[in-house]
């Protein structure tokens, strides 16, 4: 496929199974594709660098070096290394780390792009928040939560925004995903019993993969997606409904 050719696009939190699905299926899609992540990518056909998305000036130097940019993706975020403990237990500092690595990102990125695409009449935003932006977290983090609901929050918020010029911002809410060391210690920490009960609460009776989000974005990145502005979709293989 071919539909993104021309296109520049810029996917964060590359050093990861979701955000390196994504970056390569835009390449595929025939975009030129930069990733940024604070720690290194190496991704066949895609640029990456790294970079600390939580420092607005570095931010605004990375989009710089780039340019335009016709499709962004902020998908950069995570526990930043934290488990579930108890609010009272929980420093400044820890709760700081989680909402800035998920959510201040994703506003730095947002900002940087925006003059741009409006200047040109369009543009593609897709925000990458969590079941737990729509539920809670299953492993009791609190800033982890509230960060991604605040992520759906601030997607709703920009399409009201920017729609206006031509510029769409959705938003999709990914189930488990066996993606990175995170996950698998979340996974394993389950035992037998735990994963089964977790697959047979998912409809698909399946895990999903990082090319099942990395679909979506496809979608949402389109021309044919157009109109489609302010949406939240689970790929979640049926776990809201369950």
């Amino acid at each position: 496929m071919t539909e993104l050719a021309g296109k520049v696009a810029v996917v964060t939190g590359t050093a990861h199974g979701i955000g390196s699905a994504i970056a390569a299926a835009l390449r595929d899609d025939g975009a030129d594709v930069h990733g940024a992540d604070i720690h290194s990518a190496d991704i066949p056909g895609v640029g990456s660098e790294v970079v600390d998305l939580t420092d607005s000036a570095a931010v605004a130097d990375f989009f710089a070096r780039i340019g335009g940019v016709d499709v962004l993706v902020n998908n950069a975020g995570g526990v930043c290394g934290q488990v579930g403990r108890a609010l009272e237990q929980v420093p400044d500092d820890d709760w700081a780390a989680v909402v800035n690595a998920n959510l201040t990102t994703a506003f730095h990125c947002t900002r940087a792009v925006v003059a741009g695409m409006k200047e040109r009449g369009s543009g593609r935003i897709i925000n990458i928040a969590s079941a737990a932006g729509l539920t809670v977290s299953k492993t009791g983090i609190q800033a982890y939560a509230s960060a991604k609901a605040g992520m759906i929050g601030f997607t709703r918020q920009m399409a009201h925004e920017l729609g206006p010029f031509g510029i769409t911002v959705n938003c999709i809410a990914p189930g488990f995903i066996l993606s990175n060391p995170t996950t698998e210690v979340q996974w394993q920490s389950y035992g037998e019993d735990g994963q089964r009960e977790l697959v047979r609460g998912i409809a698909m009776r399946r895990l999903g993969e990082p090319t099942d989000i990395a679909n979506g974005v496809q979608f949402f990145a389109a021309a044919r997606s157009g109109w489609i502005t302010g949406q939240v979709i689970a790929i979640d293989g049926g776990s809201a409904f369950q």
